[in-house]
Order: C-alpha cells, then sequence, then structure tokens
C-alpha cells in the first residue's frame, strides 16, 4: 500500500484535515498519511506549489501527493489525477501540483477526475481525498476518469532570473515562515559573484549583503545570502526576518551585485 502526502491550506482550527484523514482511512485502512502542512496562506497557490515541490523528493517513492489549495472549487477548473515515475499526485488543475511533478520527473499521464455526487465546497473530502485512497490501495490512474493531455494541465507562470557577468537580477519564490526570502536562483547562477553582494530592489538604496553557508555566518539580526536546503539561494536574517528588514515577498524582483 502506497503512502498519500497531504498539504493543504486548510488550517488547524477547523475538522477539514480530520475528516479528511478519516476519508482516506475508511477507504484505505491502514495507509500512512504524511502531512506536509496545511499552514499554506489561504489561496496562495503559488506559495502550496513552492511547498510540495520542495517536500516531495524526500517523502516515499511511489507516495500519493494530495495537493489542496484551491481558490477555484466548484468552478470549470478541473480536478486530476496524474503519474509521474517517482509519484502520483491528485488535486486542482490550478498550477499546485506541476513543479512537484516536475521534481519527480514530470507528468506522463493525467486524467480527469469527474463526480456529480461531490459538494462543490469541499473537494478535499468529496473528491481528491477518495480518488487518492484507490490509487494509494492499487488502483490504475485510468479507472479514475478520462485521460487528459499533459500538456493541457496548467502551469504557473515561472519565476525569472536573468544574470550578467557581475549580476543577477531574480525574483523571489517564496517566503517562509522565518521571513527567509527564496529565491528562483539556484547555486549555479550565484556563482559568478562574489561576497559580499550588493542587493537593490525598486525602492531601496544598495545593501551591502554577505554571503555564507549558515545563519550563524553573521552576527544576530544581520542579513546573509546561503544556498538553502533545496539547493536554491536564499536571502535571510540570523534571528529574524528578512521579508520584514526588506519589505519584500513573494515576486519581487531583486538585483545582486559584486
Amino acid at each position: 500500500m502506497r503512502h498519500i502526502s497531504f498539504t493543504t491550506d486548510y488550517g488547524l482550527s477547523d475538522a477539514f484535515v480530520a475528516v479528511c484523514h478519516g476519508v482516506a482511512l475508511r477507504a484505505a485502512p491502514g495507509v500512512r498519511i504524511i502531512d506536509v502542512t496545511h499552514l499554506v496562506p489561504l489561496a496562495d497557490v503559488r506559495r502550496g506549489a513552492s511547498v510540495l515541490a520542495d517536500a516531495v523528493p524526500y517523502l516515499p517513492e511511489g507516495t500519493v501527493h494530495v495537493g489542496v489549495v484551491d481558490p477555484g472549487v466548484g468552478t470549470a477548473r478541473r480536478a486530476i489525477a496524474a503519474e509521474t515515475a517517482g509519484g502520483l499526485f491528485v488535486g486542482p488543475d490550478n498550477g499546485l501540483l506541476l513543479p512537484a511533478a516536475d521534481a519527480l520527473g514530470g507528468v506522463t499521464a493525467a486524467v480527469e477526475l469527474l463526480d456529480e455526487t461531490t459538494a462543490r465546497t469541499f473537494h478535499g473530502r468529496d473528491l481528491f481525498m477518495p480518488a487518492a485512497a484507490r490509487l494509494a490501495t492499487g488502483a490504475r490512474l485510468a479507472e479514475l476518469g478520462p485521460a487528459v493531455d499533459p500538456g493541457s494541465l496548467t502551469r504557473l507562470a515561472v519565476f525569472s532570473t536573468e544574470a550578467g557577468e557581475a549580476w543577477l537580477e531574480t525574483e523571489v519564490r517564496s517566503v517562509d515562515r522565518f521571513g527567509s526570502l527564496q529565491l528562483a536562483a539556484t547555486a549555479t547562477d550565484l556563482a559568478p559573484l562574489g561576497s559580499p553582494v550588493f542587493l537593490t530592489d525598486a525602492d531601496q538604496q544598495p545593501i551591502v549583503v554577505p554571503r555564507g553557508d549558515t545563519f550563524g555566518d553573521v552576527p544576530p539580526g544581520e542579513l546573509i545570502l546561503l544556498i538553502d536546503s533545496t539547493g536554491r539561494a536564499a536571502i535571510s536574517v540570523n534571528q529574524g526576518s528578512a521579508a520584514e528588514r526588506l519589505g519584500l515577498g513573494a515576486g519581487a524582483v531583486v538585483r545582486l551585485e559584486s
């Protein structure tokens, strides 16, 4: 029996998560459910996609990954299940799932989930978890619905990175709960830059930011540019919030120069 991972913006103050667990466990007794997080900011599909993509490479191979950050629930947006070489995905076709699917090799097949009996406001309970439970107990993807072209699945706009000989412009990919700014740039993108770097955005004067390997390489309260645990560049503050210090959020563009 496969594992099921579960990522949502449901929060922890209501019964939503427990209800979905119950649905899965009734249909697939003994399945192990891994809660990635239920504290994705409300309706923040991009943040949910980032969290899920960061998590899936470390979860058991073959896991059924359920993602529900779904501001379009009940509308014409499709509900889907998709297969990759490393696992299966179930959720809304709104861009949430594809970055994680790409992390496991990309979608090789997909189906649309159809069920006219579901409540239009709680697809996590009525559509996604039942589908995940079927997959976890051995159902083939084709049994869940009509095939759809993987190339037709909704994909979020990719955060951009542009580089010159000694400069880099890159977007903030996400902000974690500690206020660290994860950038679209990777370690390879940062390689031409020295240390320290000068950071600027549209509203600020250049700020000197040292490079390091971990937060403690600078004193408490100081900025640092490092490579985070996912291999992406990140701007952090030792024991503080870079997002608050710099007034930046996801989608902001920063320029780094050496």
